[in-house]
């Protein structure tokens, strides 16, 4: 079947030529807050992201990364890298992750699907194991879809239930990690009470315990296979609550890297290792940092860590954490359905696409840009181009990252002639954020500034176009705050440093020499969000969008 007998040829856009090289640029954590000195990038040195926001007012803006710009539930929801890009790739609002399993909870239909249907064959004679982030922090988990996960589970007939818990500290506040424990234990008593046999059985901090990501560092995922699976750990407690308080105080470390534990019996057993016969549920609804225990949990063939055992499980997802790759085959919530991306669009209109970033952050250009969907549209129109991250260090350590050779890739593609459009995502705010260094994020930023220079001047050197965005805020907050917005301190009376994707919006900046001089900003979309950008690309290209897009946010003004 043609493309034009599926409706894929798109208008020409009546005011904006075809043909010159758009530059896409995808700052990650890169938010927009009043200057102060834990915003780093203001304290940074960013004279080429300055200039652009001192340029042109008509050419740059602010857009809305976070909630329901995103498909998120409320706009108390942070903003994340995987919403953000599906948003910056699909040109409309998704319901998302978290909404999803609002939406299935709420209606009961999570118990009706094949999913929970596949893990309760397991509820008669085994153990139901629950594995994820203990957090209401919305980002990748919630505690109230687990608390709800686990009444309707023991409704649905699980008499013997075990939770695996990864505390937070990234998403939320450190030191929240106690409170979550101690509700999660009461809900626990709760259902003993009612027979069920419900207890929490290992922990872990999410940095250090299973939730690595892009197969960066698989000793993370090791370490809470051999607390969840086997039982075993450095440390043994009888309960959960004086685990994380005792660890917090004795290895001083912080929510985000508690070691790994395990909850014993009177007798010194451990209380829920997985074993034949049993059902698991990874219960984070985002897929990034789950995908490799999915494959731990799933794939027979196997050999990234000796898993000394592997039982014979029913495993399902909250959701379908890779689409491409089928992982897992079960899963509870169905995920959304993107199709129709611009990725797409652009590949069937004869606009060839470069894509490129490091492996962190490799899959949002790619995979979440195109809606969730891995491999090419048409590898006659698409090349895609993957960094290797620097492995087994904080990112703080080398906070440059592979900006520059992120930046180099795009310069080349540039230069080369051969692409009309050339995306790529610098992943240093975002990544060094989080590892709330201020100094190391200030490095990060200067970095960023500096990748950004090179791709504008390769742009400079064809008469192209360029687009700078990000997905979500991060490096420019770096302090937790009260509720007047003032710096919190501890008891040391220093300052609570902030390690989470934060509420600002994102910087918007167009430009190049290609651009007519009648391109500006529309001043009737003040709420518009990173939806809105793949319209705008677009017709940068020289094309219409199509009329299910979020609008577009230029317009052509008459000279």
């Amino acid at each position: 079947m043609g493309s034009s007998e599926i409706g894929w040829k798109l208008e020409d856009h009546p005011k904006l030529p075809k043909g010159k090289v758009v530059a896409v640029v995808v700052l990650d954590g890169w938010g927009e807050a009043s200057p102060n000195p834990y915003n780093c990038i203001h304290v940074a040195d960013t004279p080429t992201m300055d200039s652009l926001k001192k340029g042109v007012p008509e050419r740059w803006r602010l857009v809305r990364a976070h909630g329901t710009a995103v498909g998120l539930p409320s706009d108390d929801d942070m903003g994340n890298s995987e919403v953000g890009h599906n948003a910056l790739g699909a040109g409309r609002i998704y319901a998302q992750g978290a909404k999803l399993v609002d939406s299935a909870l709420a209606s009961g239909k999570i118990y009706e699907g094949e999913g929970f249907k596949y893990i309760k064959e397991c509820f008669e004679d085994g153990t139901l194991h629950l594995i994820g982030l203990l957090s209401d922090g919305g980002v990748h988990s919630r505690l109230d879809q687990l608390q709800s996960l686990l009444k309707g589970a023991s409704e649905h007939g699980a008499k013997r239930i075990r939770v695996h818990i990864l505390t937070d500290g990234r998403d939320v506040l450190d030191g929240t990690s106690v409170g979550f424990v101690e509700t999660l234990e009461d809900d626990l008593a709760k259902l003993r009470e009612k027979g069920v046999d419900a207890k929490i059985a290992s922990g872990g901090g999410r940095m250090n315990v299973t939730m690595d990501r892009y197969e960066n560092d698989w000793g993370v995922v090791k370490r809470g296979w051999d607390a969840q699976v086997l039982g075993e750990a450095p440390y043994k407690f009888r309960n959960a609550v004086e685990a994380v308080k005792k660890l917090r105080e004795e290895t001083k470390a912080n929510d985000q890297y508690l070691p790994p534990f395990v909850i014993v019996d009177e007798n010194g057993m451990a209380v829920g290792p997985i074993l034949d016969g049993d059902a698991v549920v990874t219960f984070n609804f985002r897929a990034d940092r789950m995908v490799m225990l999915a494959k731990a949990l799933e794939y027979e063939d196997f050999d990234k860590f000796d898993r000394v055992r592997f039982p014979k499980i029913h495993y399902a997802g909250m959701l379908q954490y890779d689409g491409e790759l089928k992982l897992p085959r079960y899963y509870l919530v169905s995920p959304p359905e993107i199709e129709r991306t611009s990725g797409e669009y652009l590949a069937y209109n004869g606009v060839r696409t470069f894509a490129c970033s490091e492996t962190v952050k490799f899959g949002h250009v790619t995979f979440f840009w195109n809606g969730n969907r891995s491999g090419y549209f048409n590898q006659e129109m698409e090349e895609y181009v993957e960094i290797p991250s620097d492995s087994g260090i904080t990112f703080n350590v080398q906070p440059k990252m592979k900006a520059l050779e992120i930046a180099e890739k795009a310069r080349d593609a540039i230069l080369s002639g051969k692409f009309h459009e050339v995306r790529v995502n610098l992943p240093n705010g975002d990544m060094v954020g989080h590892t709330g260094d201020i100094e190391a994020t200030v490095v990060a930023c200067k970095t960023t500034d500096d990748a950004v220079k090179m791709i504008l001047d390769a742009i400079e050197q064809v008469s192209g176009i360029y687009v700078i965005t990000a997905d979500h805020g991060n490096a420019e907050d770096m302090v937790k705050r009260d509720k007047k917005g003032e710096p919190i301190l501890d008891k040391n009376g220093n300052v609570q440093i902030l390690t989470s994707h934060t509420l600002q919006p994102v910087p918007l900046a167009i430009g190049g020499p290609g651009l007519l001089p009648g391109v500006k900003f529309r001043k009737d979309v003040p709420d518009g969000g990173l939806a809105n950008v793949a319209a705008m690309v677009m017709n940068l290209h020289g094309f219409e969008a199509p009329n299910d897009y979020e609008p577009t946010l230029i317009e052509v003004a008459d000279n």
